[in-house]
């Protein structure tokens, strides 16, 4: 059986509680090596996975064995240090947002088709049970033309998940550059276009920080979206969200409504026209609180189209989509104005 050997660049939670153990949970990875400025933290991962340590992500990329790598670093560092593993030959699964710019995102995408390389973002909305069996029911036409959407994602805040609590990088602008509108809100513009295959083309925003102390970046956002054929609907990201999460979608239908994780029971929830509802069990979504789904399947995905050499399911183009939104719902609020996405 083939291995793919694999370097985690950054040992924060997100690797802690995704990408180290989904990798090892996979029979094609073998972990190598893994990278932290905290010395300390890099070499309690080293211990439990048995992988070389480094402190300088370049001397992991100096690695010749090494095929693949994990980019879990703060945002400000996902374009550069993904470039750089592509440029040294490395197939790249990087954290969402996958930039800080669209100059940014270009450029990654420039360096893995320069380097014909893999370059996927991880976004893990795509493969939840009840928006897999969503699209299905969409793409049928089950439930007709589509009107309207509404989506949220919200919880407490990163101070309840990140490695550094309330000194989190999260909340440091030069190091973040959004709050939650990059941290969950890009997780439902791709979830959107997804769903609806569609570009959302209009954007109106607000965006405020509001319920965090000390924060230079947004914990409370709210955007109107309007899609290429006239599709609207709301998205809300907050870190406000002080009791249980939300990570609900609700699709409004001309036959249907769909309900995504909006009912503690039922993952997919289809409310027909004619009176009828169908109820579905579909597992759990990805979540931060106890009983959440533990494989997201990013992981399985990526390493999947390494092994059988196929496309990625969300690869620069389609993350630098989900990125543009989040861009245009910065530039809506600063400019007080409807912002078109080219």
């Amino acid at each position: 059986m083939r291995k793919v050997k694999v370097g985690i660049i950054g040992c924060g939670s997100i690797a802690t509680h995704r990408h180290l153990p989904e990798y090892m949970l996979n029979d094609h990875v073998e972990i190598v090596a893994v990278c932290d400025s905290v010395e300390e933290r890099a070499k309690e991962k080293g211990r439990k996975y048995n992988a070389n340590v480094y402190t300088d992500y370049k001397e992991l990329l100096s690695d010749s064995n090494i095929e693949a790598v994990s980019v879990c670093t703060p945002n400000y560092l996902h374009a550069p240090i993904t470039i750089a593993a592509l440029n040294a030959g490395k197939h790249v699964l990087c954290e969402k947002p996958m930039a800080t710019s669209k100059e940014e995102a270009l450029a990654m995408i420039e360096a893995a088709e320069r380097n014909n390389r893999k370059l996927m973002i991880a976004h893990n909305q795509r493969f939840v049970e009840s928006h897999v069996q969503a699209k299905k029911i969409i793409d049928s036409g089950e439930i007709g033309k589509i009107y309207s959407f509404r989506t949220a994602f919200g919880h407490g805040g990163p101070e309840g998940w990140s490695v550094d609590g309330a000194d989190s990088w999260f909340f440091q602008k030069e190091k973040a550059f959004i709050g939650a509108m990059g941290d969950l809100g890009v997780h439902k513009t791709d979830l959107l276009r997804y769903l609806l295959n569609e570009e959302i083309v209009e954007v109106a925003a607000f965006v405020e920080t509001s319920s965090k102390q000390d924060s230079t970046v947004d914990d409370n956002a709210v955007c109107i979206l309007k899609t290429e054929t006239g599709i609207i609907g709301t998205l809300a990201a907050s870190w406000s969200y002080v009791a249980k999460e939300d990570n609900s979608t609700i699709i409004y239908g001309e036959k249907a409504v769909l309900r995504l994780e909006d009912d503690p029971d039922y993952s997919l929830i289809v409310q027909y026209k004619n009176g009828k509802t169908d109820k579905h069990k579909l597992g759990e979504i990805q979540s931060n609180e106890n009983g959440g789904q533990h494989n997201s399947h990013v992981i399985d995905q990526f390493i999947n189209c390494i092994v059988e050499d196929k496309e990625v399911p969300i690869d620069g183009y389609e993350g630098m989509k989900s990125l543009n939104v989040i861009l245009a719902s910065l530039e809506s609020y600063e400019t007080k104005k409807i912002v078109t996405i080219e």
